[in-house]
């Protein structure tokens, strides 16, 4: 501290100026936190709006990545099955089905003989004691093959010589199903994505008309530190913590949200998909895809906030 004529100047070091700074975001934080507390009816209708546009696009998203797992064990290729003749050996089909495996357009070779056929389909249909009443086993080997190329010519190719093959009774072939069905996927995604965009600027829109709002509240008190000097930077900071917190409790709504949607749907689906895969089970985003929806529910409050702000705060001058 200097002083000059009777006047006194005091300097005022970074340290200070960071440390003051620093002080002033956290008694900011915490005061527009309790001032949401401290209007719980009001707080929860603007969380549950910004809850329900993050939320929607979020549980479509985790059932198409659910969906896409299942369709994940084709790798995107159809899968080809061949059930080779009644007459055909244990021994003879699976020396048939090395040697296909042995092919350069074949990515994967399973071979299924028919006892694991028959106690398989024993096990899944509750037949058991009927079943081995037979006199023989009334299914065939079979093989399951992957090819490398899931190109429809190639792949007419591949079946049109394993049918003409004396050792196969029948070919399967799933490609056009699948090819349905991946197309469906690229369809899902892509609506989910736009979904996610529209229901994001929603939510962006419904904070940055709540902060609009808590501007107007505070026009006088803005007027009044404007007029004694305060900053832009300083009169925006209140407001930028408030879309904060409507961003980040809006993202624990759609936490919510979500687990109860996974929770409501996890019997069904499970009970659905048993028959495909016995392990199957509704996953959810993780730790990881969680800890993205809060840092994007915050993101999003506080630009929907900067938005506010800059087009509601240069239009209130002191008179």
């Amino acid at each position: 501290m200097k002083s000059a004529a009777g006047a006194t100047v005091a300097i005022t070091g970074r340290k200070d100026l960071l440390v003051a700074g620093l002080s002033h975001h956290q008694r900011v934080c915490r005061s527009t936190l309790v001032e949401l507390l401290e209007n719980p009816l009001t707080s929860l209708m603007t969380w549950l709006v910004i809850g329900i546009a993050l939320g929607l696009p979020l549980i479509l998203y985790v059932v198409l990545q659910n969906v896409s797992s299942v369709s994940g064990d084709w790798g995107g290729k159809p899968r080809v099955t061949l059930y080779l003749t009644q007459e055909v050996t244990l021994e003879v089909g699976q020396a048939f089905a090395r040697e296909i495996e042995q092919r350069v357009d074949i990515d994967e070779t399973v071979f299924v003989s028919s006892t694991s056929a028959l106690q398989e389909f024993q096990r899944r249909s509750g037949f058991g004691d009927v079943l081995s009443t037979l006199d023989r086993n009334p299914l065939p080997h079979v093989i399951e093959v992957v090819p490398a190329n899931s190109d429809p010519i190639e792949l007419g190719k591949l079946v049109a010589a394993w049918e003409a093959n004396l050792l196969v009774g029948n070919v399967s072939v799933d490609l056009e199903w699948l090819e349905r069905l991946f197309a469906l996927l690229v369809f899902a995604e892509r609506l989910v994505t736009a979904l996610a965009a529209v229901l994001g600027l929603g939510a962006m829109l419904v904070m940055g008309n709540t902060i609009r709002l808590a501007i107007e509240n505070r026009r006088q008190e803005i007027e009044v530190v404007k007029l004694v000097g305060g900053t832009d930077a300083f009169v925006r900071r209140p407001f930028l913590y408030l879309g904060f917190w409507y961003g980040l409790g809006g993202a624990v709504i759609a936490f919510f949200l979500l687990q109860a949607s996974l929770f409501f749907l996890a019997t069904p689906v499970e009970m659905l998909a048993q028959s495909y895969r016995d392990d199957f089970a509704l996953q959810g985003p993780g730790f990881l895809g969680n800890l993205l929806l809060l840092v994007a529910g915050s993101t999003l409050g506080v630009i929907g906030s900067v938005l506010a702000v800059s087009r509601h705060l240069a239009d209130i001058e002191p008179a």
